[in-house]
């Protein structure tokens, strides 16, 4: 079953236009700073600029630049280079890192994220040149953009009158024609462990981005307290600037903001679509994969971009893992077949095979033995974990059967220090599927826990309480009127921090009356065919629908939350679900199938596959929005208080 959308599917928008603007606007605030500088780039921000500045360009403008400066000494590359041209004369790239800095240049700009370690850094830099009686100018570039915090330490430091300070708005990196990501992985802890609301904003002002650029959204539809603050701030923004989408056609019809908060088992469940395997298995970064030695047989890595430009990837992304040997094989004896087709042609036939299709087969065939070999690295780990028996585990523990059998398996995983991380992982799946864990299972786990990876983990317990990921059930496990009260005022922020004790109350998952109400565990007569998928189950080989996928086709189905009281009772999401847009009667009908999906707090491949696969069936195309591609593994560590 190869993935391919109806021809009658919507086009999709054209995302290029984001790269571009994203480049012109940071070429124009090096411009700000005329004459030769050298740069010094975060790490963080290496990738997304690589993904923005075409190689073309910055080739041009390295050549030029190195003709200009041929007696100029040379510094160490940069990874996550950039273009350079006489207008924006960008000397020398430097990281930024905790080394002492050997740059000659007059002038110094620091491309960076708004982070108080940042400022810290250039602090120190600018400090030591004045003690060394060296007077050069500075420029600090913040992207997304600058918080106020950030100024203040630089006034702390004595510096704040010595630097310019300008914002890159570069929120929206294109990693797909259908995927946009925020790469701001570190927004899920900000908000969802400390409550920390700065990067609404940044979200507000994406989301502003795109309606002017593509017109305004006929309907919104959104759950979850960070997409409520989110929707309210945009819709600020889009009021103080009334008119600019005035009269514009809108391209997307829908839009959905989720909180990750709401679905949390889907992005704890281990995945078996392709896309996301290789995510969990070799780390996805900003849309390209470090594939090592045991991929690409040979002695070196090699850093594979993962889209759809990929023709062999693009067809099994989204395929069930059990799929997808089969599906390379056939791949490979077609392929062969065109090769063997030169051996009968003649003179012309062959000049026209090599110049015309020679080119395409190879870079087939290299793409091609590269994921074979992405499977089979894939195979051998998967089946050192015994990784049916962890997937057998994580369905009992979705279906809520066999649960003395799943928390043994747990601590036998405990017991022989597997990994701290997927330990982790499946106590909080434990949890969350069962509504928080008996006080004796807790204590037991949590003990056995401390015991076999160290008593630093501690504090990763408190963070995994207070995000409602792991808890304890209160005595008697039912809540009295009182305590409901309380809990609801819990849940709201705003009413200031009250006891852990109190708010885990708040945080109660209910997943077991979810998943019965919206048929989250479909139950099926003998085999679930994953060759033939039925539904979006099969992203975890037929056993549980993801429920933020479920939630949207709900919604989508009535274009409303009408009907859906109960689910958002159970939801902890009575208050927090809203609907919006523009109402907009004349949207094109085109558009209307088109559908923005927005993940606060991070998105999976599973999630993506399963929302693609709604699409071909019900005639939509998804578009995603996410603050950061999102795993079990990348949840835990941002719990996590001890730094892998």
């Amino acid at each position: 079953m190869a993935f391919h959308h109806r021809p009658d599917a919507p086009e999709l928008p054209d995302f290029s236009m984001l790269k571009r603007l994203a480049r012109d606007q940071l070429i124009y605030l090096l411009e700000q700073l005329p004459g030769k500088k050298d740069l010094f780039i975060e790490a963080d921000l290496m990738s997304p600029l690589d993904r923005i500045a075409s190689v073309s360009i910055l080739k041009r403008g390295r050549e030029r630049h190195r003709e200009k400066h041929q007696s100029a000494a040379s510094c160490t590359p940069c990874t996550g280079d950039m273009p350079a041209s006489k207008q924006h004369e960008v000397d020398k790239l430097y990281k930024v890192e905790n080394k002492p800095v050997l740059s000659s240049s007059e002038q110094l700009c620091f491309l960076v994220r708004p982070r108080i370690k940042n400022m810290r850094y250039i602090a120190n830099l600018v400090n030591a040149d004045k003690l060394a009686g060296r007077t050069r100018k500075y420029k600090v570039i913040f992207s997304p953009q600058k918080f106020y915090a950030c100024e203040m330490v630089l006034e702390e430091e004595g510096i704040y009158g010595d630097v310019s300070c300008d914002e890159w708005a570069f929120s929206l990196l294109p990693l797909d024609v259908d995927l946009l990501s925020m790469e701001l992985p570190e927004f899920f802890r900000d908000y969802f462990l400390e409550g920390d609301q700065r990067w609404i904003n940044t979200v507000a002002q994406a989301l502003h981005l795109l309606s002017t650029l593509y017109g305004p959204f006929p309907n919104c539809y959104g759950i979850g307290r960070c997409a409520k603050m989110s929707h309210e701030l945009w819709r600020n923004l889009e009021e103080e600037e009334d008119g600019e989408t005035k009269g514009r056609k809108p391209e997307i019809g829908h839009i959905f903001l989720l909180d990750r908060d709401v679905d949390f088992v889907t992005a704890l469940c281990s995945q078996v679509v392709y896309e996301g395997l290789v995510d969990d298995t070799f780390r996805i970064k900003c849309g390209s994969v470090d594939f090592g030695p045991e991929v690409t047989s040979s002695d070196r890595s090699l850093k594979v971009l993962l889209n759809a430009d990929d023709k062999v990837f693009h067809e099994i992304r989204n395929e069930h893992f059990s799929n997808v040997f089969g599906f390379l094989s056939q791949k490979a004896r077609n392929l062969q077949a065109q090769y063997d087709r030169r051996r009968g042609m003649d003179i012309k036939q062959m000049k026209n095979f090599v110049s015309q299709e020679l080119k395409g087969l190879k870079q087939e065939h290299r793409l091609l033995s590269l994921h074979i070999g992405a499977c089979e690295s894939i195979m051998k780990k998967k089946t050192k974990q015994n990784f049916q028996e962890l997937i057998k585990t994580e369905h009992a523990l979705l279906e809520g059967f066999s649960i003395r059998d799943s928390t043994s398996y747990i601590e036998e995983h405990i017991d022989r220090q597997v990994s701290p991380i997927e330990s982790l992982r499946l106590m909080c799946l434990l949890s969350i599927t069962e509504n928080g864990l008996i006080p004796k299972d807790y204590r037991s786990l949590k003990t056995q826990y401390l015991q076999s990876y160290g008593s630093e983990h501690l504090l990763t317990f408190s963070n995994l309480r207070r995000a409602g990921l792991l808890t304890e059930q209160a005595p008697g496990d039912t809540l009295t009127a009182v305590e409901s009260k309380v809990s609801k005022l819990v849940t709201d922020k705003a009413a200031g921090k009250i006891t852990d004790a109190f708010s885990s109350l708040a945080k109660r998952s209910n997943f077991r009356a979810i998943s019965k109400k919206l048929n989250l565990i479909p139950r099926v007569d003998g085999e679930y065919d994953l060759k033939v998928p039925r539904d979006m189950a099969y992203v975890f080989s037929g056993a549980y629908v993801p429920l933020s996928c479920r939630v949207i086709e709900q919604v989508l189905e009535r274009r409303s939350w009408q009907g859906l009281e109960e689910v958002l009772r159970l939801l902890n999401c009575s208050e927090l679900a809203f609907t919006g847009g523009t109402k907009d009667d004349k949207a094109p009908s085109e558009s209307l199938r088109l559908i923005l999906v927005v993940f606060l707090g991070g998105c999976t491949f599973s999630e993506i596959s399963a929302l693609r696969f709604l699409g071909r069936e019900k005639g939509f195309r998804f578009i995603f929005l996410t603050t950061a591609i999102t795993n079990s593994a990348r949840l835990m560590e941002a719990m996590s208080e001890v730094k892998a």
